[in-house]
C-alpha cells in the first residue's frame, strides 16, 4: 500500500474514495476517526488518508486526484422575483419570503 492523499476532511475522502472505485481502484482510508482527536493530536496526524492498494494504479489516481482538486465550487446568489432578497444559488426556495425561486 502506498499513501497518495490526504484530504482536508473526511467528506472529501469519501468523494475521492468513491472516485477512484468508479474507475475500479482500490483503496483505505486511514484516520478515519481521527477528526475527533484534533487538539490531543496534531491537526496534520488526523488528516484522513487515502492509501491505495495497488501502487500500480498510482498514475491513474493521481490524474483523478488533479482533476478532483480542480473542480468548481458553485458560488453566487440569485435575487428572488418576489422580495428582491439575495439568496444562495443552491436554494429552491427564497429564505426571506418562500418565493419559489427560478
Amino acid at each position: 500500500m502506498i499513501k497518495i492523499y490526504s484530504a482536508g476532511n473526511i467528506t472529501d475522502a469519501y468523494l475521492l474514495q468513491s472516485l477512484f472505485s468508479e474507475a475500479r481502484i482500490e483503496t483505505q482510508i486511514l484516520n478515519e476517526y481521527a477528526q475527533g482527536g484534533v487538539g490531543e493530536l496534531s491537526f496534520t496526524q488526523a488528516y484522513p488518508e487515502l492509501w491505495l492498494i495497488n501502487a500500480a494504479d498510482a498514475k491513474q489516481a493521481i490524474e483523478i486526484i488533479k482533476q478532483f482538486e480542480q473542480r468548481e465550487v458553485p458560488v453566487g446568489s440569485i435575487q428572488c422575483p418576489q422580495c428582491g432578497e439575495p439568496n444562495p444559488d443552491s436554494f429552491e426556495v427564497c429564505w426571506q419570503c418562500q418565493t419559489t425561486l427560478p
